[in-house]
């Protein structure tokens, strides 16, 4: 080991004959987890661990020079550690390599942390430009920083109603009594310090002639304009569920109350895709009951299919949770304005203190109405490629919008994942800029069930047949998504990198036929 005064470490980590081309390998030097990588003769080392989450990327899919989280697909190149596709904000830090007698040599120094922010500036004074973002998500916060990382120096608005800061809402179903330090993207000091405004608790009613109109009266000038409004939860329609106990999930505060009302209490959760199953996840150890009432057969039918459907209801039965599948609810009756019992379609009735509903997803989208903004027969905005909508110097993006996705022929559609809507919101900063960059990103999502985790890539609606490896009564499994011979997505459990690894595939535009899923022989998924 050498080490220098300004705090740098050098040690040896590895024969140079330890790595082929195409290879990585996970080291240390000082306490440092770093992916050390081989590509065309020349080793590079960047930081080893996912900076969304932590991942070990050595777990993930290295691809050329870029390297694919197993957990939730974000991608970093591994020459300059720089963020390529989402989640997550920040990029790796890169370590000194050196090459000497067949021995290689990592250099790192106790200042590096194990994320690095991309190179910002803040806002210039005298320069009036004005861009408002409406919508605390990741696709406003995402645009808000890409302006600042291409040297925007204008005055950037986050508009939210929400309460918080942007926060990580994924966690919200997963982690519903979380300390809200754990979930907020950025701290204030960090956006001020960028010279990103945001303003809490606003919602915008109007926008035309490049002003925008609040519901408290407020009206701000824009130069241009960031729709990612998102999604609401889609309210149940029956009598009762007006009742006090009727909850949505679509905030933090929403999150903590029904962690609280839950706790000790009959919980009814209205839904089985995947806030539905997750908050049933979740309370299943802390509510005294958990039912959850379905209009399929199983959990998830449609979109991960029957299969791996039947394994996650079998998984939340273990835990004590009940289900009501193919049934719906009639009624919810209460007492003194509170929930006291749910009435089923087929008659029964179950006890509740509190009913948690997960059925769906309206965009928001209701205010553009009045406006010459496209809005399309399902509510979402439309956009082109370069998240544009038909008016000038207004953009959308996230899941508001519908817009063109290269894995199905550039058909429009209308997709909220997390990932997308960060890719939106870069994409749409750089638009602001006039940097012409067509969205081109892969869908990849993940929902977490007691401890398990399923990923998904691709885009798998009218498959008409699922390939399975493994099996799903194991709990590890790789499902892959046929449509017209050809797989068009990929789920998996336990069976890690290879939805990563296929992502990538899909990205580069390789068709993947059926017979190769259908094989014994998966080489040409290159898993470890």
């Amino acid at each position: 080991m050498e080490t220098k005064q300004c705090e740098e470490i050098t040690e040896m980590v590895c024969l140079e004959s330890d790595l082929q081309d195409g290879q990585m390998k996970q080291v240390e030097v000082d306490q440092h987890k770093i992916l050390l990588v081989r590509n065309k003769g020349e080793f590079v080392a960047v930081g080893g661990l996912c900076t969304h989450y932590g991942a070990p990327l050595i777990k993930g899919a290295l691809v050329g020079d870029r390297v694919r989280c197993p957990f939730h697909g974000a991608c970093f190149n591994t020459k300059t550690g720089d963020i390529e596709e989402f989640p997550g904000l920040d990029s790796l830090p890169t370590f000194k390599v050196r090459v000497e007698g067949g021995k290689v040599y990592v250099t790192t120094d106790k200042k590096k942390l194990n994320k690095r922010v991309k190179k910002m500036c803040g806002r210039v004074p005298g320069v009036s430009h004005t861009v408002v973002l409406i919508g605390g998500g990741p696709a406003s916060l995402q645009c808000a920083e890409t302006l600042r990382q291409n040297d925007y120096g204008g005055r950037i608005i986050l508009v939210t109603k929400d309460e918080q800061l942007p926060l990580d809402k994924t966690k919200l179903s997963k982690a519903m009594n979380i300390d809200i330090e754990k979930v907020l993207l950025r701290q204030s000091d960090f956006l001020q310090h960028h010279g990103i405004e945001v303003w809490t608790k606003k919602e915008s009613v109007d926008t035309e002639a490049k002003s925008l109109t609040f519901k408290d009266g407020t009206v701000q000038h824009y130069d241009q304009l960031l729709i990612s409004t998102g999604g609401r939860a889609r309210p149940l329609q029956c009598p009762g569920a007006e009742l006090e106990n009727v909850k949505l999930l679509q905030s933090y505060k929403d999150a903590t109350e029904i962690h609280h009302m839950s706790a000790g209490n009959k919980a009814v959760v209205v839904g089985t895709s995947f806030i539905g199953m997750e908050v049933a996840a979740y309370l299943s150890d802390k509510a005294v009951s958990v039912s959850v009432i379905g209009s399929s057969k199983v959990p998830f039918q449609s979109s991960l299919g029957p299969a791996i459907g039947k394994m996650t209801m079998q998984m939340l039965e273990e835990k004590n949770v009940k289900f009501y599948t193919c049934n719906g609810v009639a009624e919810i009756r209460g007492e003194n304005g509170k929930v006291k019992e749910v009435v089923l379609k087929n008659g029964e009735v179950l006890p509740a203190d509190i009913v948690i509903v997960g059925i769906g997803v309206i965009p928001n989208s209701d205010f553009l109405k009045r406006t010459s903004v496209e809005i399309d027969s399902r509510n979402a905005v439309v956009v082109d490629k370069f998240m544009k909508t038909n008016v000038p110097d207004v953009f959308a993006a996230g899941d508001v919008v519908s817009f063109p996705l290269p894995l199905v022929g550039h058909k429009r559609v209308n997709i909220g994942h997390w990932q997308l809507a960060q890719a939106h919101g870069r994409i749409a900063g750089l638009s602001m800029l006039n940097q012409q960059v067509a969205i081109n990103t892969v869908p990849y999502f993940w929902t977490m069930l007691l401890g398990k985790s399923i990923r998904y890539t691709g885009y798998g609606e009218g498959y008409t047949d699922i390939v399975f490896k493994g099996r799903t009564e194991e709990r590890k499994f790789l499902a892959f998504y046929i449509k017209d011979e050809e797989v068009v997505a990929a789920a998996s459990l336990n069976f890690d990198p290879a939805v990563a690894r296929l992502a990538e595939m899909l990205l580069m535009g390789k068709r993947i036929t059926k017979a190769q899923a259908q094989s014994d022989d998966l080489s040409w998924l290159q898993l470890p």
